[in-house]
């Protein structure tokens, strides 16, 4: 007899759950086609397809939903980024193929929004209180990944520089794609990077061995 009220109870659990997920889609989209100024709760619930009332019982303010959606596309993206990662060949073109995977993190549609987030935080210190802390958790997450991926050392001087240096490149290049397909011109300058990189990080007394 105690099963049903249980399987009730998870039921209702999991609708939540989807209602949730709905609404901070939502806020998302909307944010990034409206604005904040666009994106009001009734906008948002309406795009959700939810009641206003059911929207404010999960997310009392508009402030509460923004959080979370922002959270959200943070966690997105670093659940898309482990992904990624853990389909890299171990071979003598692993350099390349680390580049090439951030630049597919950095042209995936879940960086396309978070773009859209930071353009409507520009002009909106509530919205950008919300984005910086996460944007932030996920730098150095993408950060400590690459360091991890590459096998180097933080430590020996230069590494973290040429570390952050490659995301910034990345990083430029995923936003170069927004307007036009620039996959061609990208795959140049990866393969061009790779080389340099791995010359940069070679271990120091491989290079005192070849020299």
């Amino acid at each position: 007899m105690s099963e049903a009220p249980a399987a009730t109870g998870r039921q209702e659990q999991e609708r939540s759950r989807v209602t949730r997920q709905r609404l901070m889609e939502a806020a998302i989209s909307a944010l990034s086609e409206l604005g904040w100024a666009g994106a009001t709760m009734t906008v948002i619930a309406e795009r959700a397809g939810v009641s206003r009332g059911a929207c404010q019982h999960h997310f009392p303010t508009r402030g509460d939903l923004v959080a979370a959606a922002v959270e959200y596309v943070g966690h997105q993206q670093m659940e898309e980024l482990g992904r990624r990662a853990a389909r890299l060949p171990a071979d003598q073109r692993r350099t390349e193929s680390i580049l090439h995977m951030l630049a597919g993190f950095y042209t995936h549609p879940l960086f396309v929004a978070a773009v859209q987030l930071w353009v409507a935080a520009s002009t909106d210190e509530e919205l950008r209180s919300q984005l910086v802390p996460v944007e932030t958790k996920v730098g150095r997450e993408v950060h400590r990944l690459t360091v991890s991926l590459l096998g180097v050392d933080e430590r020996e001087p230069g590494v973290r520089e040429l570390v952050q240096a490659t995301l910034d490149l990345v990083r430029g290049l995923g936003l170069a794609n927004l307007l036009r397909d620039d996959s061609a011109r990208r795959k140049k300058i990866l393969h061009c990077w790779a080389l340099t990189l791995e010359d940069a990080l070679r271990p120091r007394s491989g290079r005192k061995a070849e020299d």
